[in-house]
């Protein structure tokens, strides 16, 4: 165990963390923004689902013999494939959300495992890709801006939508009337949330992500009663948690994903305890 100004003294160690600080930051923002709608629409699962399909896209990738330095490019199509048919048989009616999340889910995961114990075993690669142990380390200078890049799309995109999101979550009947086209923008919330996904699980792990989209928004929603409360406070409590979550795994030696899920877990109960006060 070394203290953070010891770690932060050697300069190799420094740009470990301010890239690990910078990307999970980003990530954070991002799974919070969305995350409140996703929960609203009662679709809050599709995070863990499309963490899955991104851990056999990663598999595959592995398989190939395509390494680390690709895996992002490599499962971003994959993952966006997957969110917009994970829409399509919700839409169409002909799973409901949590069973087509749960078909999908559990067979890429299914699909995952195979691949690596046909590749020689679940290898420290296949922890990696789970719980993102060591994806701090291996965060190159192109991850760093890749992974800003599409953060900050998926942020701006956002912001531009938010009006539109808004109707379209909470009436969609009346935003068709309006002309706000809902399955459109549920096209794009499933976009944007696979972009997350893809881009987080490199810090978080396959298995840890949708915690970021989740917790952040239960949150919030037991400290704020409007719908841009609960976005800008989902957002704070996120980026606060995360970075917290960080350091402590940073000075005890820790993996990064566990951690920020347990700090997150420590700012529900806290704000489920103040609301019930």
């Amino acid at each position: 165990m070394m203290g953070l100004r010891q770690l932060l003294s050697d300069p190799y160690i420094s740009g470990i963390i301010w890239r690990g600080l910078a990307v999970g930051g980003l990530v954070s923002l991002c799974a919070a923004l969305l995350g409140v709608t996703l929960v609203l629409k009662r679709f809050a699962m599709i995070g863990d689902g499309l963490s899955h399909v991104g851990f056999g896209a990663v598999a595959l990738s592995a398989l190939l013999g395509l390494g680390g330095e690709f895996q992002m490019e490599f499962a971003l199509p994959i993952v966006t494939v997957a969110s917009f048919l994970l829409l399509h048989l919700t839409v169409k009616g002909k799973l409901k959300g949590d069973a087509a999340i749960a078909v999908i889910s559990s067979s890429a995961m299914a699909v995952g495992v195979i691949i690596y114990h046909a590749n020689g075993g679940m290898t420290a690669d296949a922890c990696n890709s789970l719980f993102g142990s060591a994806s701090v380390i291996t965060l190159s200078q192109k991850d760093l801006l890749i992974s800003t890049l599409l953060s900050v799309t998926v942020m701006v995109l956002f912001m531009l939508l938010y009006h539109r999101i808004f109707s379209a979550t909470f009436d969609p009947v009346f935003a068709a009337a309006s002309g706000v086209a809902g399955a459109g923008y549920q096209a794009v919330i499933a976009l944007l949330t696979s972009v997350t996904v893809v881009v987080g699980m490199k810090m978080m792990g396959a298995v840890m992500i949708s915690a970021l989209i989740i917790f952040p928004a239960l949150t919030a929603m037991r400290l704020c009663k409007s719908f841009k409360g609960v976005v800008l406070t989902a957002a704070g409590v996120s980026l606060v948690c995360f970075v917290v979550g960080f350091i402590v795994a940073c000075v005890a030696g820790l993996p990064t994903g566990p951690c920020v899920v347990v700090v997150n877990l420590v700012a529900l109960l806290a704000a489920s305890f103040m609301n019930k006060r």
